[in-house]
């Protein structure tokens, strides 16, 4: 059966990286301050990178700021996502930065407008409403999840790395085991349970490598999307070391200013994509 995450596989064995690339167009970074100049800066960018890209990360929020011309941009980038693909011949997954969490019927309308209205494979999700919030984006395995576990901001611990017990109990054992976790260490088990159709992955910041560690032996056949590299600061070799599955795959490594603010986005890809691969290979 396919999946969203076997997709994802056979883009990464194409065209041998795990670099996402994020098209982020902020305002400072346009021609002018318009949802036209947004899509043109994001075509640029498809057109140089493509050839590395494991896949594309439209955020919403850069889009949505424009109103309904914003969406419209929105949707034709991810039509010249999927042209790409054509005229490679490898399918590049996009997954929709949105960040979504609601009711279940609520789900299910965001879901309609990710991956129906928009066209996206994938899209981020707050896991925090439980598993009815995300069922409805679930029913396709063809389409695919990343929920967010511990992100890679300065303020993620503020409720992310609260212990939890997972009894009744407080400091209980369990197998030889405390039953205290961290919440995101309860978050990636939860997503390694519910990953019956193979298209759950989670959001792990790179900026947390203790956190990653935890959460891969929580979560070991996940995919994690790992933010932080570049700009906030993370290293490719030591979020590898850290989020690596057994198979040496398992991690997405998504890049956005360090690619769009290069004097070349193309070479900034590439070498991003070897210094991915090298490090990959260790």
């Amino acid at each position: 059966m396919e999946t969203f995450f076997s997709f994802l596989q056979r883009r990464v064995d194409d065209c041998s990286s795990l670099l996402c690339v994020g098209l982020d167009p902020h305002i400072s970074d346009l021609k002018e301050p318009t949802a036209a100049s947004a899509l043109t800066f994001c075509l640029t960018l498809i057109q140089q990178t493509s050839r590395y890209a494991a896949a594309f990360k439209p955020n919403a929020a850069f889009f949505e700021s424009f109103g309904a011309a914003g969406w419209d941009a929105l949707k034709q980038v991810i039509e010249a996502i999927q042209n790409e693909s054509n005229r490679l011949g490898s399918l590049i997954p996009v997954i929709l930065d949105a960040k979504r969490g609601d009711i279940s019927s609520t789900a299910e309308a965001y879901a309609k407008s990710a991956f129906e209205t928009l066209g996206a494979h994938c899209i981020t999700l707050s896991p925090y409403l439980g598993k009815d919030s995300i069922d409805p984006f679930l029913n396709d395995p063809e389409k695919g999840v990343f929920l967010l576990c511990k992100t890679s901001n300065a303020g993620s611990g503020d409720l992310q790395d609260l212990i939890v017990t997972i009894d009744d109990r407080p400091q209980t054992m369990i197998n030889g085991q405390s039953s205290a976790v961290y919440l995101y260490e309860h978050v990636a088990k939860l997503a390694q349970k519910w990953n019956v159709k193979n298209n759950i992955g989670l959001v792990v910041g790179a900026t947390h490598l203790e956190a990653m560690q935890r959460i891969r032996q929580a979560a070991p056949d996940l995919w994690f999307l790992a933010p932080g590299v570049g700009a906030q600061g993370a290293e490719i070799e030591s979020v590898l070391r850290a989020g690596l599955r057994s198979d040496r795959s398992g991690v997405l490594i998504p890049v956005s200013r360090g690619i769009s603010r290069a004097e070349n986005p193309a070479q900034a890809a590439a070498k991003l994509r070897d210094e991915i691969l090298a490090a990959r290979n260790l």
